[in-house]
């Protein structure tokens, strides 16, 4: 499964519009679209309790990389950060072809086997997985987040998600950008008057958008889960469209820079696909400086 290519911004700008009045399905529209529609019929309930974040992370297969103890290190560390939140509520689901090395699995980390035969990139076709293995998984309620095997969560980003009132989900705005190459950090937040250069993190990163799913006594639904197959189709500049489309948008997440994306380490996605260039560009054009170094080291793994 190839991504899917982004929808025009101006056809998302009428088909948001044609939404509100109920005449959407009138107008040329991507499954993604169309399963948005088709869960803007069915409000989510209130959060109550019991909520739970749950980590949709796709692994690459060992016959993809050149380092492997590097992916399974890298994945370790992503997997402390949520060990490390001061809040328990959360699980990970681990889709790849091969069990990481040295990864503790149990009740909050579980590894869901991929054995599809895919030619090109098969991260796309994982997402689709592990968000269709969301309704078996007996959630009640709470939020979705598709999450890089290589990036950090803040250790108190778990507890403003569930605590937080986001009828249709989170959006992390803030975030530090490492370059762990050059061991250089970046800081990314909404763009303003006085940086009209800056990028919101979801803008640069796709572990950035923790979607609301579930309700108590009734679980994940299946329109759910084609949901969040069909939107992680995509690339995550879509993310918040498709969302708001749905009838839930997403709300900035607030407080502290929440994740820390990693480029320029040789074994992720985004270095594979060429596009770490311009990212590096951005960690000198908008240094974090000693803020950005020691909340990464007191508040990430």
């Amino acid at each position: 499964m190839a991504q899917n290519p982004a929808t025009p911004k101006l056809r998302r700008l009428a088909l948001r519009i044609a939404a509100r009045f109920g005449l959407a399905t009138h107008l040329p529209h991507q499954r993604s679209e169309a399963a948005a529609l088709a869960l803007r019929a069915a409000p989510p309930a209130p959060l109550g309790d019991g909520a739970e974040v749950v980590f949709l992370i796709p692994l690459v297969g060992r016959a993809h990389v050149g380092d492997w103890a590097q992916v399974s290190a890298a994945l370790a560390r992503t997997l402390q950060g949520f060990r490390n939140q001061t809040d328990p509520r959360w699980r990970a689901i681990i889709c790849g072809q091969d069990r990481p090395d040295g990864v503790d699995f149990d009740d909050r980390v579980q590894f869901l086997p991929f054995t599809d035969r895919v030619e090109g990139n098969d991260k796309w076709d994982k997402l689709d997985r592990l968000a269709r293995h969301l309704p078996t998984l007996g959630l009640r309620t709470g939020y979705a987040m598709p999450f890089d095997a290589d990036d950090l969560l803040r250790d108190d980003a778990v507890a403003r998600m569930v605590s937080g009132a986001a009828p249709g989900g989170w959006l992390v705005t803030q975030g530090w950008v490492w370059d762990v190459g050059r061991d250089r950090i970046g800081a990314a937040r909404p763009q303003s008057l006085a940086e009209p250069g800056q990028k919101a993190l979801w803008k640069l990163c796709g572990s950035t958008a923790a979607f609301r799913i579930g309700a108590a006594g009734a679980g994940v639904s299946e329109a759910e889960a084609a949901f969040l197959a069909a939107v992680t189709g995509h690339e995550h500049r879509m993310f918040p469209y498709l969302a708001t489309l749905a009838g839930r948008p997403l709300r900035p997440l607030p407080g502290a820079p929440a994740v820390g994306y990693l480029i320029g380490h040789g074994e992720n996605f985004g270095a594979r696909r060429g596009r770490v260039s311009f990212k590096r560009r951005f960690v000198d054009r908008f240094p974090a400086g000693d803020a950005g170094r020691n909340d990464l080291t007191r508040h990430f793994p």
